[in-house]
């Protein structure tokens, strides 16, 4: 049950020889979305990726440094071929994936969790895998992981997805371990603020002119989010990722909900087609949006599961029980009374957009019981904006006003925490026993 409240109880809450020659006589696409990063001893590398075929049959080929074992399968709405591979490192051109050829629109990579590489390819439409196969590497000629795909019918793609979805349930992805930490809800007398840096691993986010990342740049922001809440000595802190790592968007709720968290907030950068839009908007969760920008965020980011080869399940939003209904409600209000603190102590310290509180329903804003907010720092697609998210000095001003906002929020509660301590004291009892 939802216990938070403003006055002071703030909740705690095949032929080999005839496979490399029809493999080297195709006529090849060299195509590159990430930096080239050093091999770790014995790490498997993917470091050449390339394109081939008309759009009837296409071919696929990645070239690694040594054989794997791939898993891949189809999914639908929109068309996608996924391939699951072991922990595979990429280290291709910073512009591998940003093209195609034939059947093949994109293709992007990176982690889906711990010890699981994925890659996720676009197709125009409907589309089969034919043959996929990996050869060994031999002599000077690498390991090459080969995909032929086929145009199909709506229906035959159909039956695929099908005949394969226990496959694919079967390399669903679990959440990393990140930096949560155990429930300690009847122990626990700070806060527990959770921060959600957006996107990680396969899913980059928005990507600066310059290259900058969303997904380095918000776990930056929080790993010094972070720092500075617990540098106050009044909050415990969580955070939903620590590194690379990929966590669906309802995992990142349900890390919030199992932690018993007293406040949610997902830090984001994102890109919008108006290039001139700039500085740091405070999002709440509402069932419609509050505006054509805040729709369009929305949609953005609730996009993520889709671009990592996730698929997407709409949820019957289920307020037949009263009491969730209630707590629904009462946890929107609290939502919403955070986003203002919140937006009050960012305009005197950062550039802000005009109307900075806005609403959509966002679903990592979904936990009916921990009052959430998404924080857009600023917009990649501005260059300006890119410039101040890789600012040291700017983070820090940033992160110092949204730990004031925080500890705004929980004022009444500190404060009948720190009169608990101060009467325990004089009392003579000591703290590990109040």
């Amino acid at each position: 049950m939802f216990r938070t409240r403003i006055n002071g109880l703030i909740r705690a809450p095949g032929g080999l020889a005839l496979a490399f020659l029809a493999l080297f006589a195709a006529t090849v696409l060299a195509v590159g979305n990430g930096p080239v990063l050093a091999a770790e001893a014995g790490e498997i590398e993917a470091r050449a990726a390339r394109i081939a075929g008309d759009a009837t049959r296409t071919r696929f080929v990645v070239d690694l440094t040594d054989a794997v074992e791939i898993a891949p399968f189809v999914l639908g709405d929109p068309h996608r071929i996924i391939v699951d591979l072991p922990n595979v490192r990429f280290a291709l051109p910073p512009e591998a994936g940003k093209g195609g050829r034939g059947l093949i629109t994109g293709w992007r990579y990176g982690s889906i969790a711990r010890n699981k590489a994925r890659i996720v390819i676009d197709t125009k439409g409907p589309a089969l895998i034919d043959k996929s196969f990996v050869l060994p590497k031999v002599d000077d000629q690498p390991a090459r992981m080969v995909l032929d795909i086929v145009t199909a019918t709506e229906e035959a793609f159909a039956e695929e997805v099908a005949r394969t979805a226990n496959a694919a349930q079967a390399g669903a992805v679990t959440a990393g371990k990140g930096d949560r930490q155990p429930i300690r809800n009847k122990e626990r007398t700070r806060p527990l603020i959770v921060l959600d840096p957006g996107h990680g691993g396969i899913d980059s986010g928005a990507v600066g002119k310059k290259g900058t990342l969303e997904k380095a740049v918000v776990l930056d922001f929080a790993s010094v989010l972070k720092r500075k809440l617990e540098e106050t000595g009044r909050f415990e802190v969580a955070l939903t990722r620590s590194d690379d790592s990929f966590i669906p968007l309802k995992q990142r709720v349900e890390i919030a909900r199992g932690l018993h968290a007293d406040l949610f907030v997902s830090v984001h950068a994102d890109s919008v087609r108006q290039a001139y839009v700039r500085g740091g908007t405070v999002y709440t969760l509402s069932e419609r949006a509050s505006d054509r920008l805040a729709a369009q965020i929305a949609r953005n980011e609730n996009q993520s599961d889709i671009l990592a080869g996730l698929e997407f399940e709409e949820e019957a939003d289920d307020v037949s029980d009263i009491l969730i209904d209630l707590t629904r409600r009462e946890t929107k209000n609290f939502s919403v009374y955070f986003a203002n603190a919140l937006v009050g102590e960012l305009q005197s310290a950062v550039k802000m957009i005009n109307n900075p509180h806005r609403s959509a329903g966002f679903v990592v804003l979904k936990a009916a019981d921990v009052p959430s907010v998404l924080v857009e720092l600023g917009y990649l697609s501005n260059a300006h904006d890119e410039q101040l998210l890789t600012s040291d000095e700017w983070r820090g001003r940033a992160a110092d006003a949204i730990t004031a906002a925080i500890t705004r929020f929980f004022e009444p509660r500190i404060a009948h925490q720190d009169a608990a301590i101060e009467g325990n004291s004089i009392a003579g009892v000591a703290p590990s026993q109040q």
